[in-house]
């Protein structure tokens, strides 16, 4: 089957998800239609702003979808967007952002398809890639799985290792893997819309969780906790929540740092209220 005659759809909301369909692209695989969130007001003037996935679906001339809900109205209008006689044969989805009804998943007759950023069936759920630092691995990769009404419990379709770098942080790692998924993504769909891959079943004993990370997450106790400890949940949270500590009865949050002969060494702090200096 030619690649450009594979007829999906894609959900998908912030700029991962646009790198992903970049690489679909360059690869010669373009949505028939693109689902994502709807405009939300951001920064400090509150501008209602489309998400990255609607400004990229617009400028390569792609009928976009914004629903409130995935409901029987969304149903309608996912039809309505394709020519009469048309039909989507499976769904992607990279970082979309809303839970599917099971009625959603299975409406393709290739089913729906998941970038999951972690060898499944291990951490399955929210924070894949900020776990696998978290907790210290060597290795990491992307799973393309075929979604099921558990979370990412779905039959797997093809899966990528890597290894993750001693000081590889979650933004660099993130953005090895969505080149990684896009790519994989791109190699096996034509096989897989013609039916010459058979998902294979998660060992699901085997399942490990990751759930959604909380601002409190970041905080670290350079007391206690063991100096790896630290730098990992420093290059974990580095982004977000980003990691601190109270001196003094002040939040101090940790920009810059290093595990240096086995000692954990804060480089760049940020003071409550204050400019990054020099710890």
């Amino acid at each position: 089957m030619p690649k450009n005659n594979i007829k999906f759809a894609f959900f998908g909301t912030p700029e991962i998800a646009v790198k992903t369909l970049d690489i679909l692209k360059q690869n010669g695989l373009i949505p028939s239609v693109i689902v994502t969130a709807k405009d939300m007001p951001k920064g400090r003037k509150m501008i209602v702003t489309p998400p990255p996935v609607k400004v990229w679906a617009e400028k390569n001339n792609i009928p976009v979808l914004q629903p409130e809900k995935l409901d029987e109205n969304f149903k309608r209008q996912l039809e309505n967007s394709l020519p009469r006689g048309e039909h989507c044969e499976l769904y992607v989805v990279v970082a979309y952002g809303k839970i599917f009804p099971e009625w959603l998943i299975n409406i393709p007759g290739h089913g729906t398809l998941n970038i999951h950023y972690s060898l499944l069936p291990k951490y399955r759920g929210a924070s894949p890639v900020q776990s696998a630092i978290l907790n210290g691995e060597e290795e990491t990769g992307v799973t393309i799985q075929k979604m099921v009404k558990e979370l990412d419990a779905g039959p797997i379709i093809s899966q990528e290792k890597t290894a993750i770098g001693r000081d590889e942080k979650t933004p660099e790692l993130l953005m090895r893997l969505t080149m990684i998924g896009g790519e994989l993504l791109s190699k096996i769909l034509p096989d897989y819309a013609e039916g010459k891959i058979k998902p294979a079943e998660q060992d699901h004993l085997s399942a490990t969780l990751c759930g959604k990370i909380k601002k409190e997450d970041g905080l670290i106790n350079l007391a206690t906790e063991l100096p790896s400890e630290n730098y990992n949940k420093f290059r974990a949270f580095f982004e977000w929540p980003r990691t601190y500590f109270f001196k003094g009865g002040k939040r101090i949050i940790i920009t810059d740092a290093e595990l240096r002969d086995g000692k954990f060494i804060i480089k760049k702090i940020i003071p409550e209220g204050g400019k990054e200096i020099n710890y």
